[in-house]
């Protein structure tokens, strides 16, 4: 059974028992472009006292360096080897565990920051933003030719998915032998300020149907994502939790990685999700209604 974080005491016995702390961002830090109330207090409350910051998410279309803007942007403070993205997982998955060969490209369905991701660890890449690939025109499979070197498709979240794109993939992923099906992260939709979107799990999803298969994903909650965080930044699962919004990708990547879980009810889960006959078996260490709470730390 979870733990209902309530007291000022509460709340200290938390900050006291863990020195990492990992942070989901949409729905948990802001909604949109909209900061959530108290984050900036809280996460300076973190940093003066000494705890490692990290903030790791399932959002593919932001490199770690567009993200380090959006913090900028939002006023919060964050450095680039504190974030951790799908689309930088899925990169260093590509390029250091699958070691894809300098001469083998990858097909994306996905938006600029999983293209950046990819070129900055020496992948080739096509589709992705090409304006080719983004059209509303019939697809003509008389007139496509597979390039035989195209070894990988890695499918993010795209605000331009077409038939064109989901015909290359599809093609690439049934004449190519071998060839990969990546998906950054399976999340059905995420959190905007006003309201849910698809997600990622959504774009994927045609493609799932028609091979019949699942596409191995790096987000959370896969342990590939924990991996490249873990490869940078030295900490003990002992004294880390996550916190995130969502269950299925939050709560249990945490679970996963043997860390304690704190989940907030500013985004996608609702308090009927972790209460009643209907309940979500996966249960977080503790609960609490904003990140934002934790302020009353300083004022008791």
């Amino acid at each position: 059974m979870s733990l209902r974080l309530s007291s000022p005491t509460d709340y200290e016995a938390l900050l006291n028992d863990y020195d990492t702390w990992l942070f989901d961002c949409d729905g948990v830090l802001w909604r949109g472009d909209q900061v959530i109330d108290g984050v900036v207090q809280v996460l300076n409350i973190l940093r003066r006292r000494g705890k490692k910051v990290v903030f790791v998410t399932n959002n593919a279309t932001k490199s770690r360096k567009s993200y380090k803007k959006k913090f900028d942007q939002v006023g919060l403070e964050a450095h680039v080897d504190e974030i951790y993205g799908s689309a930088y997982a899925a990169a260093v998955y590509i390029s250091s565990v699958i070691k894809l060969p300098k001469d083998k490209k990858v097909y994306v369905i996905g938006q600029e920051g999983l293209e950046e991701e990819l070129h900055d660890e020496g992948i080739s890449f096509l589709g992705g933003t090409d304006p080719a690939d983004n059209t509303l025109d019939s697809f003509n499979l008389k007139d496509f030719t597979v390039d035989p070197d195209v070894a990988a498709v890695v499918c993010g979240l795209d605000t331009q998915i077409n038939y064109t794109k989901l015909s290359k993939a599809f093609q690439f992923l049934t004449r190519n032998p071998e060839c990969l099906f990546i998906a950054t992260n399976e999340d059905s939709t995420f959190p905007s300020a006003h309201g849910l979107l698809p997600g990622a799990g959504s774009i994927s999803a045609p493609l799932r149907f028609a091979l019949g298969r699942d596409p191995v994903c790096t987000g959370k909650p896969a342990n590939t994502m924990l991996d490249c965080v873990k490869a940078k930044i030295n900490f003990d699962p002992k004294r880390t939790i996550m916190v995130g919004d969502r269950l299925n990708t939050d709560i249990l990547f945490g679970q996963n990685g043997g860390l304690a879980t704190l989940l907030v009810l500013t985004g996608i889960t609702s308090e009927a999700d972790i209460t009643g006959p209907n309940a979500s078996p996966i249960i977080p260490n503790f609960v609490t209604s904003s990140i934002g709470d934790f302020r009353v730390i300083e004022s008791a």
